[in-house]
Order: C-alpha cells, then structure tokens, then sequence
C-alpha cells in the first residue's frame, strides 16, 4: 500500500477535505502517521492539531463527523484528499459549512458560505 511520506513536512502532511458529493471544499487540516492510521482504521477522518499539539477526530466535541468515503495521495505521496461524507453539515468550527466561507474581492471580504450552528452553543 503506498502511505504518505511524513519526513517531508517535518512529521506532517496537509490534507484537503473535500464532501463526496458536492464536491465543495470544506478544510484543510495536517496528519502525522498516528492520525493517517487512525483514520484508516476507523473511517472517522483525524487529525493531527498543531495548536493543540494532539491528535483529535473531527467532529468529537461537535458531533459534525467526517466519515471518510474515499482517499487519494497525490503524486509525490506528501498530500492526501479525503473525500468525506459531513455529518451534521458543517465543517467549519466557527460554525460554517466550509472553512472557505470568506471571498475577498477588490479588497473586501464578503461571506459566501452558510453557517450551520452557533460555536456558543456548540463549544461550551
């Protein structure tokens, strides 16, 4: 099986989660091998924080899983797209769909994306 090559960030891999059927982008997040095999293992997309310093599951304290559908390594095995299915609707902590809820145009942002639940009540 190939796997990632994590000498090549520093023990780290970027890895861009996109929903298996819209197709949307919803984040971008890092493994280290810990977290690819845990995700192997269970389905349940995780991660590794790096403002935390710990692994975690997407979605443990929100309940918004991802549950993994498919997997793709790109061609020099440092970058993985997970394919998920979003459970709960949103991806985003701050309570949005998508991370990418932000366009900046002519040097305005402007939200595009659909916020899902208020992190207050969610992250207590």
């Amino acid at each position: 099986m190939v796997t990632p090559d994590f000498k090549k960030g520093n023990g780290l891999i970027p890895v861009i989660v996109q929903d298996d059927e819209t197709k949307e982008v919803l984040m971008l997040a890092y493994m280290n091998c810990e977290a690819w095999l845990k995700t192997l293992e269970t389905g349940k997309a995780t991660y590794w924080s790096r403002s935390r310093n710990e692994l975690w599951i997407k979605g443990e304290t929100s309940g918004h899983i991802q549950l993994v559908k498919e997997i793709l390594i790109d061609c020099d095995s440092d970058t993985v797209l997970l394919k998920v299915d979003q459970i709960g609707g949103a991806a985003c902590h701050t309570g949005y769909r998508s991370c990418f809820y932000r366009k900046i145009s002519d040097g305005n942002v402007e939200i595009i994306g659909e916020r899902i639940f208020d992190p207050g009540d969610v992250y207590k």
